[in-house]
């Protein structure tokens, strides 16, 4: 059950919203389900009642201090249930009202004094709160942080009728966008309120930005208008942001600073991630890449970034574990800017679900975050991945990775009682399983292909290695529809001179795979990766017959075969 409260200054505007039914499809036989005053008229009801005369009687105290009266007075609280909750009888929802109403402060239970207010209901799954923010004896009400207390009575009654629990915040979440806000979108147009639109287009702007400036003109260029607030010295000391096309009743912009989008998009803020970011050094997994292509090598050192990430998050050092997930948030963002179609729209999806799994309480080692902050930059300076061979395959593999590691903070942070943000970690890991299966399923049937026309004796070769190897999951692993693509990779590792048992040993003592839907495609990934940087034994070595042609060798193969005559000279 979700509370949201808001202010503001006109009562019969608001009304007429509220008992609205011919464009807004939601609305359903709006009326009254409770009121201060239960003889009230209800215009839902009575032919005779109008809305005039509805917003008189409930601005009668508002009106009585003429101009010293709030200019915000009216009190707005709609009160949702979750998706898949029953549905509320109006008497049910009249205890809602009253206990939300009672728990804020707005109108206490038994005081004869308080303001005047009124439910309505005009869809299935909630009701508007309204109330006037002026007392009967004239005085202002006492309703400090009414939108905490309101969220802390939803929890209880929640619990009595039976309504699915909602996660507590923790103060650290985005400012959700106003009911005015949602309503504007509506009427623009707009997927969602311009707020929460800005907010991601800074996020966007931010991902892998090396410094102010790259931020500032990135962020023009994702086609929003800019304000900096400069100070006497001519610094910066701040910035606002307005979408395009969104104005107020005067035709001017309308204004968000960083920090009225998110708590973490100030400009103070923005500038603790940009520092050494840049001089974080490739590793030797990359450095090897050399026949690979930009957007290629980008995504085997995301892979690189996003699995020191892992390991922070069960490593028990809260400060890293908290920088790395900012880190893990801005390649989630530089992926989502470089993917096209449907692993696109996914990942844009993840992005915006694991924005709220970045922000805790735990303060977190900035300089934990640098080599992730790097990997954005590089993707998104890198140009797009197009999906297919060797973009394809390093898309899928770190994003193999990024499921792993999205999991790993839905666990660390139900661990530490962030319930809002666990529950976001699970919803990014959703969407990114989603990206996953789109972009492996073309590299994954190439090496299926490979496998599959691999010589006899190569394959029964690969299975004993299999044997020897993982024995307790040989047999599993060879019943998998992934196994033609792991004796694919397993075939490619050798020929450039892997000792391919001890290959796959490693891979598979990386993490527990018991929880792995496809044992063979996890393994698929992690040999991808470790053969980039694990040293060949041998020189490049086939045990086939000479008069036995080889398959050709598909692209990833060849850019082994290149990494290790590269490495050999």
């Amino acid at each position: 059950m979700v509370p949201d409260v808001s202010r503001g200054s006109h009562t019969i505007g608001l009304l007429h919203y509220l008992y609205r039914t011919s464009d807004i499809e939601a609305h359903v036989d709006p009326h009254l389900v409770a009121a201060y005053d239960p003889h009230l008229p209800d215009p839902g009801r009575d032919p005779n009642a109008t809305f005039g005369e509805l917003a008189a009687d409930l601005d009668l105290w508002v009106d009585a201090l003429g101009d010293k009266a709030p200019k915000k007075h009216v009190w707005h609280c709609p009160v949702r249930t979750a998706p898949g909750d029953r549905a509320l009888s109006d008497e049910e929802w009249a205890t809602v009202a009253r206990r939300v109403l009672n728990a804020t402060g707005i109108a206490p239970e038994g005081d004869d004094q308080a303001c005047r207010w009124i439910a309505v209901r005009h869809a299935p799954d909630h009701i508007h709160i309204v109330a006037t923010l002026v007392r009967a004896d004239r005085t202002r009400p006492r309703h400090h942080k009414d939108g905490t207390r309101a969220q802390a009575e939803c929890r209880k009654i929640e619990t009595e009728f039976g309504l699915r629990r909602l996660k507590e915040g923790d103060g650290t979440a985005a400012k959700r966008p106003t009911s005015a806000e949602r309503r504007k979108a509506e009427r623009l147009g707009q997927d969602a309120a311009s707020r929460e639109l800005l907010r991601e287009h800074v996020h966007r702007a931010l991902s892998g930005a090396a410094d102010e400036d790259e931020f500032f003109d990135r962020l023009a260029a994702e086609g929003v208008r800019v304000k900096k607030r400069i100070a006497p010295s001519g610094d910066v000391l701040g910035y606002s942001v307005a979408k395009v096309g969104d104005r107020n009743k005067a035709g001017e912009p309308i204004w968000f600073s960083g920090s009225k989008l998110a708590p973490d998009l100030s400009l103070p803020r923005i500038r603790e991630r940009f520092t050494a970011t840049t001089d974080v050094p490739e590793p030797p997994a990359v450095l090897e890449l050399s026949g690979a292509s930009a957007p290629v090598r980008a995504r085997h050192f995301a892979a690189e970034a996003t699995d020191s990430a892992l390991t922070s998050l069960t490593a028990g050092d809260d400060g890293a574990a908290a920088a790395q997930l900012i880190g893990v948030g801005e390649a989630l963002d530089a992926l989502a800017q470089t993917s096209f179609g449907p692993t696109q729209a996914e990942l844009r999806a993840a992005a915006v679900h694991f924005e709220r799994a970045t922000r805790s309480h735990i303060r977190a080692e900035k300089e934990e975050m640098y080599a992730l902050r790097r990997a954005a930059h590089q993707i998104v300076h890198s140009g797009s991945a197009l999906g297919r061979g060797q973009d394809g395959a390093a898309t899928a593999m770190v994003l193999d990775l990024m499921i792993l590691t999205v999991i790993a903070a839905a666990r660390w942070h139900a661990a530490r009682g962030h319930a809002q943000q666990a529950e976001a970690s699970q919803q990014a890991a959703t969407h990114l399983r989603a990206a996953y299966q789109a972009t492996a399923a073309s590299p994954l049937a190439a090496m299926r292909a490979y496998g599959q026309h691999l010589p006899a004796q190569s394959r029964r070769q690969h299975a004993a290695t299999v044997r020897t190897a993982l024995p307790h999951l040989a047999e599993r692993l060879r019943a998998e529809p992934g196994w033609d693509a792991l004796a694919a990779v397993l075939d490619q590792a050798e020929r450039v001179g892997h000792d391919t048992a001890a290959l796959l040993a490693k891979a598979a003592a990386q993490r527990e795979l018991d929880s792995a839907e496809s044992i063979s495609e996890v393994l698929v990934w992690r040999l991808q990766h470790l053969g980039y940087v694990t040293q060949p034994v041998s020189v490049p070595r086939s045990r086939r017959p000479r008069t036995e042609p080889a398959p050709a060798v598909p692209a990833a193969a060849a850019a082994h075969q290149e990494a290790n005559r590269l490495r050999r000279r």
